[in-house]
């Protein structure tokens, strides 16, 4: 999430921000065959949309989280209990368990979806030895941007773990009021995964409001998975597209607490949907995903996500949305970077105000 990562001061940020769209610009300018990729991913992620989600895999995916805790002072270096809070809340917010989702106002209720995703802290490392999935890692650096130092020991910051197998996560200061990003799928290697603010992990040690019940990492997981901000990252405007069907059209992104119904781009009666994790409402405002986002997901784990993860049965006490057979569809991946009938998948997006 951004704002001016580059300026640094002790002020916790009061209005969601988010560098990913910025780090995706920069990795298109930078990385060679980026765009392919991300095209590709788009590719089949409209295809998947088109056949009515049937990219997807069987029952409910467990994906191994390392948490690189990198920390300049001591209060920046979270417990264990902070970290277990956020992936507390992961847990809930992908199945659609969340205590706060009957709030969803009632012409959204049931767009209301199950991603059928689980995540753990890895309980082995990559030489096969025993974890408890945290890293932790004193930094000379005070307060990190988008630029993602980070994530190298090169520059002050953690290694990743191999980001076929896991799911990185850095949680460490992020400076000029930046609450987190993500890396698309299709971005290279060593860089790939999520990174969060202290102050904005979890629901408690040095998590501080509004950004305090864990919906950042939401929020940027979303991305991990190919979810694009709501309102389309098109500034104000109203021809900006988030690719999912079942969301409505939005002039910009929603900040604060809105009440129901808002409206935008003659979106009425019922609105934005801004409760939605996508968007940049506070913590307590954010509250579901939606079916087309899930086939979103799923399509990015049937695909260039295919080797992260284990599947099973799901658990019972989440509801199981898609009606959907969950099995690969081999028709929808192309050798051609974009399809001949949708030749605006966003290999690009403008920045995000």
């Amino acid at each position: 999430m951004t704002s001016t990562p580059e300026s640094e001061g002790p002020s916790l940020p009061v209005t969601r921000t988010c560098a990913t769209d910025r780090v995706h610009e920069r990795l298109l300018r930078e990385v060679p065959g980026y765009a392919e990729r991300r095209a590709r991913c788009e590719n089949e992620a409209w295809q998947a949309q088109r056949s009515g989600g049937t990219v997807q895999r069987t029952g409910c995916t467990t994906i191994p989280v390392v948490v690189h805790v990198v920390h300049h002072s001591d209060a920046e270096d979270i417990s264990e209990e902070q970290i277990a809070s956020q992936i507390e809340t992961l847990n809930a917010d992908f199945r659609n368990l969340n205590a706060d989702g009957g709030t969803v106002p009632e012409p959204f209720a049931l767009l209301r979806a199950d991603a059928r995703i689980t995540f753990e802290l890895a309980g082995t490392d990559p030489d096969g030895a025993a974890t408890s999935g945290i890293t932790r890692t004193r930094t000379s650096v005070n307060g990190f941007g988008a630029d993602d130092a980070v994530k190298s020991s090169a520059t002050g910051g953690a290694d990743p773990w191999p980001s076929g197998q896991y799911l990185n996560l850095w949680v460490c200061r992020l400076a000029g009021g930046l609450l987190g990003y993500a890396q698309f799928p299709g971005g290279p290697d060593e860089t790939d995964g999520v990174v969060i603010t202290h102050t904005a992990c979890g629901s408690t040690g040095t998590a501080s409001a509004p950004f305090d019940l864990g919906r950042t990492a939401t929020h940027e997981v979303g991305h991990w998975l190919n979810l694009r901000h709501i309102w389309g990252d098109d500034g104000s405007g109203c021809h900006g597209s988030d690719f999912v069907e079942d969301t409505p059209n939005q002039g910009g992104p929603n900040a604060g607490k809105p009440s129901f119904p808002t409206l935008s781009c003659d979106n009425a009666p019922d609105g934005d949907l801004f409760m939605n994790y996508m968007d940049y409402v506070d913590d307590d405002t954010m509250t579901m995903f939606t079916h087309g986002q899930v086939t979103r997901m799923q399509t990015a784990l049937a695909g260039v996500r295919s080797s992260i993860g284990t599947t099973g049965p799901c658990d019972s006490d989440g509801p199981v949305v898609s009606d959907q057979p969950l099995e690969s569809d081999e028709s929808v991946v192309s050798d051609q970077p974009v399809v001949s009938d949708q030749p605006d998948l966003p290999v690009a997006a403008p920045d995000a105000p």
